[in-house]
């Protein structure tokens, strides 16, 4: 689904063809619906953007986005819909995404990164029980913050 990163759903079949994470989870479902479809990726995605709006740990990365965080609620809520298995709602209405560069627009450095993954991992562990599926998103997700990198990463 995007430029290297491809869909979490990929990735389950890869393992189940590899015999691992035998599971419930690991049916012929989606992950989308093994963990709660659209009211799971809803509550998710509110809880993501009033922890932005809250948490001082994520001030950098709430200063890159504009005001009203109603916008990037709902194409986050489309774009994880898709991207977990469920309707492709982010394709269908704006094509690929191209997440590196459509937030090319943005300063993304170690902060801002931090404070995102921050907010995710928080609503994430509030919304989605513990799994291993759970786990592997998680892992994917991290893997994706650190790629949105466009700006040299300070160094402690």
């Amino acid at each position: 689904m995007t430029g290297g990163q491809p869909q979490i759903s990929d990735w389950i079949r890869q393992q189940k063809s590899k015999n691992h994470l035998q599971d419930k989870e690991m049916t012929d479902i989606s992950p989308y619906e093994a963990l709660g479809g659209e009211t799971m990726v809803r509550q998710l995605c509110a809880r993501f953007y009033t922890l932005m709006d809250t948490l001082p740990e994520a001030a950098a990365c709430r200063a890159v986005h504009p005001p009203s965080l109603t916008r990037a609620e709902e194409k986050l809520f489309e774009y994880l819909t898709g991207w977990l298995g469920g309707p492709p709602l982010y394709t269908d209405k704006y094509g690929h995404p191209r997440l590196r560069h459509r937030h090319l627009i943005a300063p993304i450095g170690k902060a801002e990164i931090e404070g995102w993954l921050l907010c995710f991992h928080k609503a994430w562990s509030e919304t989605v029980p513990d799994s291993p599926l759970s786990r592997s998103i998680v892992d994917k997700i991290d893997a994706l913050g650190w790629h949105m990198a466009n700006r040299p990463m300070e160094t402690s």
